[in-house]
């Protein structure tokens, strides 16, 4: 196991409870964090991914979760299940439009839960990730954050072999940054994450402000322009 997941569960308990809500959770793949989201009253999964969604189904079939669990395959901001609570699990910064899926959250639940790597995360940049992350934290600046923690563990690997493995299917980027590490033995990089919980109420409000703020910039520019 590369990262430290019990730390990670550790982490969202002292942060968030999932417990008695209905719980939308967004690329929640069938991982080491799964065990959260099932304490939820009633959970519904998407994921675009088959694979993970495979999985999931096996597990809900398997442990008689049918009446508890549904499980979705699709693009996250072409669904439209209520709860709760939206979860996104270290998947925001994967989406081509992090802002969109954010204000779609917002329809859907009061909260929105984001669980995600920070710009400053050794970890994003040997994953060649950096730049979809900083998108990412872009995104959520325009929205009213009502809670946030920052947190810090290890991508572990015993030798040079398993992290070509894990970056693999990040690209020749991710494997050029890695070559770094060649030879070497019990390999840790550092990584950085943290959990976000965003308002609906007040967080539309903000998008409001902005867009009314824009307007006014844009109104004063056009002004600019006429008078040249």
């Amino acid at each position: 196991m590369a990262a430290d997941y019990e730390q990670m569960v550790q982490n969202i308990r002292g942060f968030y409870s999932f417990s008695g809500k209905k719980v939308v959770a967004v690329g929640a793949g069938n991982g080491p964090l799964t065990d959260l989201v099932l304490e939820s009253r009633k959970l519904t999964v998407i994921d675009k991914d088959p694979a993970a969604i495979r999985q999931w189904e096996a597990k809900v079939a398997a442990e008689g979760l049918q009446d508890r669990v549904d499980v979705i395959q699709a693009d996250f901001c072409e669904t439209s299940p209520h709860g709760d609570v939206v979860y996104f699990e270290f998947c925001l910064h994967e989406m081509n439009n992090p802002g969109q899926a954010l204000r779609h959250a917002l329809t859907l639940a009061p909260e929105v839960l984001i669980f995600d790597h920070l710009p400053d995360s050794e970890w994003a940049f040997h994953a060649a990730e950096e730049d979809k992350v900083r998108r990412s934290t872009d995104a959520l600046a325009d929205f009213a954050c009502t809670r946030r923690q920052a947190f810090r563990t290890e991508q572990r690997f015993p030798e040079y072999r398993q992290l070509v493995e894990k970056v693999s299917c990040q690209g020749e980027v991710a494997l050029g940054r890695a070559e770094r590490y060649r030879g070497a033995a019990d390999i840790a990089i550092p990584m950085t994450y943290g959990l976000t919980l965003l308002d609906r109420e007040a967080s539309l409000s903000t998008i409001e402000s902005v867009h009314v703020e824009k307007s006014i910039q844009d109104k004063h520019a056009r002004r600019s322009d006429e008078n040249q």
